[in-house]
């Protein structure tokens, strides 16, 4: 399998336009500007809130990962590929939020979901959480991340929630950047020297055991999305990068337990602190 090929097919998901590559950056008037915000007939608020609750606190983490690469990534411009990522993630988090405040008739704003949470109450999958080890895990863990992320965000994108749907639907465009962006890493690292090879294959292995837990993500199951069929392409992705790569899949079991059902590791606590701390220091503070 050659690299043109396998860089071109994961491309196919940003559509005919051509703009996949640069989606991060674009789409600054309003995304959701002429979406009703009413709840629809049927759609049950609580389980939407959940659902949006769980899929920003997945973006918010993640984001907040790639922020810690800022003046350490190993050159400028994977250090702005990085960084951008990261915003596309917070605006998709920011989004998110601001449904599930609306769903779940609190009212409350994305500021209380960022900030003013503790690490027992978010529900995000444990990945995202792990510490960003070295490029190599950074890049692995995007690819994992995105085309995971990617095949929820297609289903999502036609279910009865218009806001949800309008906010998967922007968010395909971008993560079908991020998942070619660290696909094209992955497959350089993994085809390069016995230097770069190993150490990807080392990234590799230490994924594996957190991929059982978004297979088994039933986040969206209310919102027409199955599990399965999210597990299966994401599957198929992994699968064909792992092959341009030359890495081989570890045989390693499953790390028990689930982030949405509120089971958390020991680094999220820490990486909250650091994102909350001025927030909580100077409450509805503006500037």
């Amino acid at each position: 399998m050659s690299d043109d090929h396998i860089h071109l097919s994961l491309a196919e998901a940003g559509g005919a336009d051509g703009d996949a590559r640069w989606a991060f950056g674009t789409g600054f008037a309003d995304p959701l500007h002429g979406v009703a915000t009413a709840l629809p007939e049927g759609v049950d608020g609580r389980a939407l809130a959940a659902c949006c609750t769980a899929l920003g606190d997945d973006a918010l983490v993640a984001a907040q990962r790639l922020a810690q690469w800022c003046t350490r990534a190993p050159e400028l411009e994977e250090e702005v590929a990085l960084a951008n990522i990261g915003l596309d993630l917070l605006g998709q988090a920011r989004l998110l939020y601001a449904r599930a405040g609306q769903a779940d008739g609190t009212g409350r704003g994305e500021d209380a979901y960022a900030y003013f949470r503790d690490a027992e109450a978010f529900r995000n999958v444990r990945l995202v959480e792990l510490p960003g080890g070295d490029f190599a895990f950074c890049v692995g863990r995007i690819l994992v991340q995105s085309a995971w992320r990617l095949a929820l965000f297609e289903k999502l994108a036609g279910c009865a929630d218009p806001v949800l749907a309008a906010v998967a639907a922007k968010g395909v465009k971008e993560l079908a950047y991020h998942r070619q962006y660290a696909a094209e890493w992955v497959v350089r690292l993994g085809d390069g020297t016995e230097e770069s090879h190993r150490r990807m294959q080392a990234a590799w292995d230490q994924l594996t055991p957190w991929l059982a837990e978004l297979y088994e993500d039933e986040v969206a199951e209310g919102f027409g999305v199955s599990a399965r069929s999210v597990a299966e392409a994401t599957r198929a992705v992994l699968a064909q990068v792992a092959e341009a790569a030359g890495l081989t899949d570890a045989q390693a079991a499953p790390v028990p337990g689930s982030g949405r059902a509120g089971d958390r590791t020991e680094h999220l606590e820490p990486l909250l602190a650091e994102l909350q701390v001025v927030a909580r220091a100077h409450p509805e503070g503006t500037w």
